[in-house]
């Protein structure tokens, strides 16, 4: 079981790992050993995502989730495959948690009646500048 929050752990079968080969540093090993990671977690059934933490997490992998709801992490920072499985099994226990958080709601609120007089004090003297640079032949005509 990975523990994501308090109220939210997955299981590790949920999860698949595939090895592929990296590009980057390795030297001649590069060429040979699969190191590179490709997770693949299916968000839209798993169990243990609660739906509203569900949408929050679709919304938020944005290009790494495909249409069939699967989420793809690939790890290839390090040279070695645990490294890797572990980079990319912490990278997706930060985004569930991100997914996780409840947004915030907004409450409207309204500009007091001393901010409205000072904008349309500023405007006033805004516009009086500008009434200023005009030229004189426009009032004589």
């Amino acid at each position: 079981m990975i523990h994501i929050t308090r109220t939210i752990a997955i299981d590790e079968s949920e999860i698949q790992h595939q090895f592929v080969r990296a590009s980057g540093p390795g030297g001649q090993n590069v060429n040979k050993v699969a190191t590179a990671v490709q997770l693949r977690f299916d968000v839209g059934r798993s169990p243990s995502l609660p739906d509203d933490v569900r949408e929050r997490l679709i919304h938020l992998a944005g290009r790494r989730i495909t249409e069939d709801g699967v989420l793809i992490i690939e790890a290839r920072r390090f040279r070695t495959q645990e490294r890797n499985r572990q980079d990319a099994i912490g990278r997706l226990v930060a985004l569930i948690r991100k997914a996780a958080e409840k947004p915030k709601l907004r409450r409207r609120t309204r500009p007091t009646l001393a901010l409205k007089r000072r904008r349309l004090e500023a405007k006033r003297r805004r516009s009086e500048i500008k009434r200023m640079r005009r030229s004189l032949q426009r009032f004589e005509e």
